[in-house]
């Protein structure tokens, strides 16, 4: 068969692939989407129970990255695009044992207002005194290195402890020790370049979208900074599922032809393509591409990848005996037993749960406890039932729940990780017709693994 009138292949059925196969069939080039599971969207998994919107997965995205939200008007979903609750957003971090609120106008790690601060029993006071004394920071300029090294060095080690090292488990389930400053915060480390003060740059940053017309987050995407859908972000992949070409098998590996394309071998037989699209985790990618490349190979298996999983507790109100919690709490690691964070999913997102039920969505997992999977569904609601009596005082039964398991699913950007990114880059780049996509390589999020998916669906629009 001639290399054009072959489809492309494209390898994994989570957002990416979807984004990528979309993109695909909106050109009119025929594709062949592969995955082994018998539903596609990744970790997006919607559960409808009990009148509640249930998220397994991720229950929002970033509304700054732009991504997300085109996909979903092309796919006329715009009127299902809620946000979040920002006029209730208060987040808790467990601190000796009893909440304590998130200071307003901290971004991550950085105090943006001061009397916040200065009024928070979150950090102590010479914590807050070297917050005030790094705005005096001259510019510098260092390698990469670990987001727990870049913090101590500008706000020191109570700020690690109760800042940076519970909000980023939230989003990586990883360690603050391994973590690359560079490509999980690169926006600070650009701070601290040309600034040397973080804490200045804020300001400096906020200044200028006081300024400038749709500066910022809040003014570009309607004042939330989460969005996500009415019916869950479900929604979203059964829009892009109605219009894939779907093969229910497993990927075994991939071989170039004679004469250009390639040819996959999954189901025990082969299938031939135009171009491949390898848009699974990259431990699994490395698998595939072995015989095309074995240190491209060596390089994506080196990337580490978290367990996690997250588990659904449904209430009736009028049994709820437990505190509020704004949108919920965060557990630091010195903290933590084996919950890492708890949300209350109706305070959080609209259209959730009905008046009479509360739901709790309790995370578990992340670097150093994957074996946390293993434990049995009773096991985990005992669990989680115990650690919600201490730090809520919730005696209440459950009685429904919902538990996702997600092994291996969160790509570690550790130190050195642009350095890697650079030469996978470059080495798959030497492949004519090779693409690799997915939360492995320029950003974990849905808006970013959809950008990456359309992008090598564009590369390639643009050989046809």
């Amino acid at each position: 068969m001639p290399e054009n009138d072959r489809p492309v292949v494209i390898i994994g059925g989570g957002i990416s692939g979807l984004a990528a196969a979309y993109e695909l069939a909106s050109a009119g080039i025929p594709h062949t989407l592969l995955e082994k599971r018998s539903r596609l969207g990744g970790v997006i998994e919607t559960h409808q129970a009990e009148d509640c919107v249930l998220e397994g997965g991720p229950d929002s995205f970033l509304a700054a990255k732009p991504d997300a939200l085109v996909l979903i008007k092309e796919l006329g979903l715009e009127p299902e695009v809620i946000g979040s609750n920002d006029h209730d957003r208060t987040t808790y971090i467990l601190k000796k044992g009893r909440l304590v609120a998130l200071p307003e106008g901290v971004m991550m790690i950085v105090p943006s207002r001061v009397m916040p601060i200065v009024k928070s029993s979150l950090l102590g006071w010479p914590t807050k005194i070297r917050m005030g004394l790094e705005y005096f920071r001259k510019p510098v300029t260092h390698g990469d290195r670990s987001v727990a090294e870049f913090v101590v060095d500008h706000f020191g080690q109570e700020t690690l402890d109760y800042l940076a090292e519970p909000l980023l488990s939230g989003v990586y389930g990883g360690d603050p020790r391994d973590m690359s400053v560079a490509s999980v915060l690169p926006r600070f480390a650009e701070m601290e370049a040309k600034y040397g003060s973080l804490s200045r740059a804020v300001l400096a940053s906020r200044g200028n979208s006081k300024t400038k017309p749709g500066a910022g987050a809040s003014r570009s995407t309607g004042g939330s900074l989460f969005k996500t859908l009415k019916g869950g972000l479900g929604t979203l992949v059964d829009a892009l599922s109605s219009r894939v070409n779907l093969r229910q098998q497993e990927a075994e590996t991939i071989e170039r032809l004679e004469g250009g394309g390639f040819r996959v071998r999954a189901g025990g037989g082969w299938i031939e393509g135009s171009h491949v699209i390898v848009a699974c985790p990259a431990w699994a990618a490395a698998r595939l591409v072995d015989n095309l490349d074995a240190r491209l190979a060596a390089l994506l298996d080196e990337i580490p990848y978290s367990s996690s999983l997250t588990l659904s507790l449904l209430y009736r109100s009028s049994e709820f005996d437990g505190k509020r919690a704004g949108f919920g709490f965060l557990v630091p690691r010195k903290e933590r037993q084996r919950m890492g964070a708890c949300t209350f999913v109706a305070t959080k997102f609209p259209n959730r749960a009905p008046d009479n039920r509360v739901i709790l969505r309790c995370f578990f997992g992340g670097i150093g406890d994957g074996a946390v999977l293993e434990e049995s569904d009773e096991s985990l609601i005992r669990m989680a039932r115990g650690e919600l009596r201490q730090i809520l005082g919730l005696t209440a039964a459950p009685f429904f729940h919902t538990i996702s398991r997600w092994p291996r699913s969160m790509a570690q950007y550790t130190v050195g990780h642009t350095r890697r990114l650079r030469e996978i880059e470059t080495r798959t780049g030497a492949i004519p017709g090779l693409y690799l996509a997915g939360n492995a390589y320029q950003g974990i999020g849905i808006p970013d693994c959809i950008r990456m998916g359309r992008q090598a669906a564009r590369n390639i629009r643009a050989t046809k």
